[in-house]
Order: C-alpha cells, then structure tokens, then sequence
C-alpha cells in the first residue's frame, strides 16, 4: 500500500490551507474573517461556505475578545463540544457547556411541551448570560436564543448560529442574521457540528495568536 506523502497532522493542515487557498482564488475576505472561512472549508470539502457564511461586522473582535477574557463556550449538542479544543479553551480559563442531557432540562422539556434544545437555552441564559454560544444542530435552540436576547434574560458575547436542515434551519439562520445581533453564521441549509466547531476553533486560534 503507497503511504501518504505527509503524515505530521501539521504538515497536513498547511498543504490542506494551501490547497483551499489555490482553489478558492481572490476572495474578499479581511485575513481574520478568513481564518474562519478556510477553517470550515478544511473541515467540511465544500467551497460554497465561502459564498454562504455571513460575519457581522463585530463578530470577530468579540469573539476573540470573550475568548481571551476566558468566557466559556455554551453549545447547543455534546458532539460540538467533544470537537472544541480543550487546551487552547483552557488556557484562557474558558470551559465548554452543554446542556441538553441535564436531567432538569429534559424534565422541563416534557413538563413544558418544549423540546430539549429549548429547554438547555433557558438554563443557559440563568447560568452564563454572556458566554459565547453556538448552535450548530437544533433551530429552535437558536430561535430560542434570539427570544432570551429580545427579553433581556442573556447577553452572549457572540453567536455561531449554523444549525443544519430542512426543517426550520434556514429561517433560524436569517432570523439570527436580520437580528442584527453579533454573529458568524451560514445562509441556507448547510451547517452542522462540524462548521460550528470549526469556527469556534478558528477563534480559539485568533484569540492565541493575539486575535491576528
């Protein structure tokens, strides 16, 4: 069996950069902002991100920012924050949440007919108001988000609002986008675990290199 030409994970990344770089072309993207994009490109082999995701005009300042203060990072599924990296949150201070197996959380959501997404986003907006949150599966946990944010009852640093579908997905992202409220998201259907964690990541990366 012919090996691989590159085996260092680093030396990997680089031609993977490269290679996204030569395909992708001139773009218009400041250099931070593309951090992220090629970040989400490198996890996912689709170029359209790069016509579909959508920066608000703060969203890199603070999201670095939060990071660097050592805000944690609350996630709307467990398998976002399996995929964050640990030892750079952590060397801010910052820790990963997630909530939606809390058993209070899925009590509440059978008490209230509400799904559990929803559910973890009001414990959420009690426990850390101003974290940076992502959402990068459930709609109504994004929906719900932009509630709390209307009523006052959480003020996240940022959003990464990504959730992936046909049901409700693309509405929750222009909602998020239209809002106007801080945000790095991805217009249409596409998004998932592996955007919103790509993008957090990315900022993990800004925040170490001193958010250049």
């Amino acid at each position: 069996m012919t090996q691989p030409r590159l085996l260092a994970p680093e030396a990997i990344e680089a031609e993977s950069f490269r290679i996204i770089e030569e395909e992708l072309g001139p773009h218009a993207f400041p250099p931070r902002e593309f951090t992220v994009v090629r970040r989400v490109i490198h996890a996912t082999a689709d170029f359209e991100f790069a016509k579909n995701i959508a920066f608000h005009p703060e969203a890199i300042d603070r999201g670095v920012a939060a990071l660097r203060a050592g805000s944690d990072l609350v996630v709307d599924v467990a398998m976002i924050q399996a995929g964050v990296s640990k030892p750079a949150l952590a060397a801010f201070g910052g820790t990963v949440r997630s909530y939606i197996t809390d058993p209070d959380v899925v009590e509440e959501a059978r008490r209230e007919g509400i799904t559990r997404a929803i559910a973890s986003m009001r414990k959420a907006a009690r426990e850390a108001p101003g974290a940076v949150y992502a959402v990068g599966n459930a709609p109504t946990a994004l929906f719900e988000i932009l509630n709390l944010i209307e009523a006052g009852k959480m003020r996240p640093a940022l959003v990464v609002g990504v959730p992936v579908g046909f049901v409700s997905a693309v509405e929750s992202k222009d909602a998020l986008i239209a809002s106007g409220y801080p945000h790095i998201s991805a217009r249409g259907r596409k998004g998932g675990t592996p955007v919103a964690v790509s993008i957090l990541n990315a900022l993990l990366a800004l925040a170490k290199s001193g958010g250049r």
